[in-house]
């Protein structure tokens, strides 16, 4: 008899098991945040073909499902894949072969690493990016005289931390067929900066595109990519909207993605040169499983820290200075009017209160009649109180840690009365009713958690200021993830297929160290990626 019932057991066990639909992965007691349409949260989630196929209770989900690999969770927080909405992340990858300048607090430690980088890669020309002026104890742009002394045969070209300003020696002037005292003297949407009719050095915005650089081998730009995406990846980053690409870069990513060695999605804004524009309009959307190429990046202006936001009234710490539009105003109407034919979004690049406000009449003169077409104002940073209304049907993809990067000196540059439209994230979100998220990297640290805690909490990391930056412009936790995920995704029209763990969405995600919805504030940027997850696969493991 009790060999009977044994063999009951196993044959009721036997038919269970092919009543349950197979998946490849199935997690099971997670702390899910799906990011729905009610913020649900999820216990267990099963993945086949790459996307998920059944979202429930670990019960419901056991019961139904038998996969291969089942992962316990074992209560730690999983959140979808997250987005970056602006990023560099091929100029991160480049930036990784050069001189790393970020977190240097005086020229002097320039310098230094600068010495250091010609020891160790023994380069003929030395590129990199990273120094920041308002960082040093005297805030004032470099000049080249101790460049020229340390470097007399070597071209140094080192990019600002934004990317708008340039310092470079006399060599490489030389290799660009200039000198201190032969250059242009009239640039449109650029300075050569000057003391006694020479070059100090520094050039801002346009003059930059008069130094000459060697260009990047193509086994340095794939070994850049691969190095980008291992950082990506590392802080939980599934998709990355790279603010500003040239055809070659786009075709290479494509290559990689293909071969598979390139996992990282990449939602690409094409860098909106004449040439680039008729191309890509000629070709249309370009849309793979981890490629799409359906935007233009355009550059308004250039950035607060280097003075080169275009704003109506001159800066409050330069007399008479106004920063300037990259290219005249009528040359935005022209490509705002070429790309509203196309499918194609328009992103531009805005700061200044004067550039949002051309920008955004730009858009709405050239948008009239069509409908969600989604185009973005890129940073959206001062914005003038009329202005905001103009919000209702662009997106504002802005970048929190701007606003802390700059809260020290920001209010001196700007005055305080149009401090009140900067860093307005909460006042941007009520108007268009969603923010894309994202860093800026690599002019901000590539993070997402820093992200998330200068959008909430609005604090540097030394717990300053001590009631935070302008806290009326804060975001709710919720709204935060949102933007990271289902806002970045609409952002790029990809809110179907990415943002969220749903049923048919691809399966990325990530399991962190804590709950970036629940822990202390000042805890935030502590958080680790412990897994991360593309189409299902195991992509980053803290553990490996």
């Amino acid at each position: 008899m009790r060999k009977i019932i044994l063999s009951l057991g196993i044959l009721t066990s036997f038919f269970a098991c092919q009543q349950q639909e197979k998946a490849d992965l199935i997690v099971i007691n997670a702390n899910a945040y799906t990011v729905n349409n009610t913020f649900d949260k999820a216990e267990s989630f099963a993945i086949k073909d790459g996307k998920f196929i059944a979202i429930g209770s670990t019960s419901e989900i056991q019961s139904k499902y038998v996969a291969l690999k089942t992962i316990d969770a074992k209560k730690q927080t999983i959140v979808p894949g997250l987005i970056d909405a602006h990023c560099h992340f091929y100029g991160l990858g480049l930036s990784l072969q050069k001189v790393n300048l970020r977190g240097t607090k005086s020229y002097d430690e320039v310098l230094e690493r600068l010495m250091n980088f010609k020891k160790e890669k023994n380069s003929d020309y030395i590129t990199g990016r990273g120094w920041d002026q308002n960082d040093w104890e005297v805030k004032e742009f470099p000049t080249k005289e101790k460049l020229d002394k340390l470097f007399p045969n070597t071209p140094v070209a080192v990019r600002r931390v934004d990317g708008h300003a340039l310092l470079v020696n006399e060599a490489a002037l030389k290799y660009s067929g200039l000198s201190s005292t032969k250059f242009p003297k009239n640039v449109t949407g650029g300075e050569f900066i000057q003391k006694n009719g020479k070059l100090t050095g520094v050039l801002i915005d346009a003059a930059m595109g008069y130094i000459k650089t060697p260009s990047s081998s193509k086994k340095e730009a794939v070994q850049g990519l691969l190095d980008a995406q291992k950082v990506g990846f590392s802080y939980g980053l599934t998709t990355v909207d790279d603010a500003g690409l040239e055809k070659f870069a786009i075709d290479l990513i494509d290559s990689l993605q293909q071969t598979g060695d390139l996992k990282m999605r990449v939602y690409a804004m094409v860098s909106a040169s004449q040439k680039n524009l008729d191309y890509y309009i000629s070709k249309g959307i370009i849309k793979t499983d981890r490629l799409n190429v359906r935007s233009f990046k355009v550059y308004g202006d250039g950035a607060l820290g280097s003075r080169g936001a275009a704003m109506r009234k001159p800066y409050s710490d330069r007399h008479n200075h106004f920063g300037a539009l990259i290219y005249p105003p009528k040359r935005y109407r022209e490509i705002a009017a070429q790309i509203a034919k196309s499918d194609y979004q328009m992103n531009t690049h805005a700061i200044g209160d004067s550039a949002n406000t051309w920008i955004l009449k730009t858009y709405k003169d050239a948008l009239k009649g069509k409908k969600d077409r989604r185009w973005k104002i890129e940073h959206a940073q001062i914005i003038s109180p009329e202005d905001f209304d103009l919000f209702d049907n662009i997106v504002p993809s802005v970048q929190p840690t701007h606003a802390t990067s700059d809260m020290y000196w920001a209010k001196d540059r700007v005055g305080a009365k149009r401090m009140k439209g900067a860093y307005a994230f909460k006042d941007l979100l009520n108007k268009y009713g969603s923010v894309a998220l994202g860093t800026d990297f690599p002019v901000e640290k590539v993070s997402p958690f820093l992200t998330f805690y200068a959008a909430t909490i609005r604090k540097d990391t030394d717990n300053y200021p001590k009631d935070g930056f302008q806290m009326e412009n804060a975001l709710t936790r919720e709204e935060t993830l949102r933007g990271m995920t289902i806002w970045a995704a609409h952002s790029n029209f990809e809110e179907n297929e990415k943002g969220s763990i749903e049923v048919g969405k691809v399966a990325d995600f990530v399991i962190l160290s804590q709950n970036i919805m629940e822990v202390e504030g000042s805890k935030i940027p502590d958080t680790k990626v412990i897994s991360t997850y593309v189409n299902g696969e195991n992509v980053y493991s803290s553990k490996k």
